[in-house]
């Protein structure tokens, strides 16, 4: 469990360690960069002095995904963010996930981590950020709790963004299971238009599919919801993978170390974004998957759709994890 030190582009480093689970939180962001199960990495993370990537594990807040002009109105202010999109002439994924995080509690198996977000011209209220990084049998575990400190009430959304992949899987030859039943439509700029179904078309994941050449980068929304309230993403191996597992079959081909990883999240996400990569350059062009529980789509500032409006000194909390599912599980 050892802290790199401040040089590194990422920050401190706290590792956490449980039931062969492992992860790596970082002060740069309070986000994840790294989640390995027996030594194989299901997350796909980066280096300690590599500056994070593609939003790579970041918690996305006070709203996820991308504004407008990052223009928005409360009551009869007008408000501007800074355009952290220029290229698209959009506010994209919050503030908190290029400024230091403070470490707040740690053990051997969990790190709990804080940020107080000062009011600033575009967002100009106070909020506590807290979240609890934990590895367990179940796997990772992720608990945010976000406090209003403002004397007003203030728009919030809450998101991460994990890119999570199998061994030895390609995006192309992994199945997508998305509880979603309809989808964002988006113009140019990434930016909703309109809500389609997708029971008929290419974006039904509703059943475990192939991902193929598809390119994603979609908020599914109008969620499936388990017993609990919850849903779950799942990314699995091929077909012919499983099958061969299951009947116990040898074969020349390496097999993946993991049949499948699930990413869950509690009843306060109603919205998946997928993103397939594809604008990635590099190594990680179509490497891996980004799924990412959102409380919120894209614009909510503008659209109100699903905006939470915390009241002075309330908490919101939420929660998500994932789970690999390792080949013993299946074979036996």
């Amino acid at each position: 469990m050892g802290n790199v030190g401040n040089r590194a582009a990422s920050g401190a480093q706290w590792t956490i360690a449980a039931d062969g689970h492992e992860a790596v939180v970082v002060e740069v962001g309070g986000g994840l960069r790294a989640y390995r199960h027996d030594e194989v990495d299901y997350l796909d993370g980066y280096e300690a002095d590599e500056l994070c990537p593609g939003s790579a594990g970041q918690v996305l807040a006070p709203w996820p995904n991308r504004i407008r002009d990052g223009a928005y109105t409360v009551g009869d202010r007008s408000l501007q963010l800074n355009l952290t999109e220029p290229a698209r002439h959009n506010a994209i994924h919050g503030l908190v996930n290029w400024v230091p995080w403070h470490l707040v509690e740690r053990s051997a198996e969990s790190v709990t981590v804080g940020y107080n977000l000062p009011p600033s011209p575009g967002y100009p209220w106070a909020l506590r950020l807290r979240t609890r990084w934990s590895v367990g049998a179940d796997g990772l575990r992720a608990e945010h709790e976000v406090t209003n400190l403002a004397g007003e009430a203030v728009p919030f959304g809450f998101s991460v963004h994990p890119y999570l992949r199998l061994p030895k899987v390609s995006v192309d030859e992994l199945s997508l299971r998305v509880p979603g039943r309809s989808r964002m439509l988006l113009d140019g700029r990434l930016l909703p238009i309109g809500v389609a179904e997708v029971t008929g078309t290419e974006y039904d994941f509703t059943k475990p599919r192939p991902i193929g050449d598809a390119v994603l980068d979609l908020a599914f929304g109008d969620v499936v919801r388990d017993a609990d309230g919850g849903s779950a993403v799942t990314l699995s191996a091929p077909e012919g993978s499983l099958r061969r597992l299951q009947l116990g079959a040898s074969d020349a081909a390496p097999r993946p170390e993991a049949v499948a990883v699930h990413v869950w999240a509690d009843r306060e996400f109603g919205w998946w974004q997928i993103f397939t990569g594809d604008t990635l350059t590099g190594e990680r062009h179509r490497r891996s998957v980004a799924v990412e529980p959102m409380t919120c789509p894209a614009d909510a500032f503008r659209s109100g759709r699903d905006l939470i409006v915390l009241d002075p000194g309330e908490t919101w909390r939420g929660a998500w994890g994932i789970r690999p599912e390792p080949v013993a599980a299946v074979a036996g």
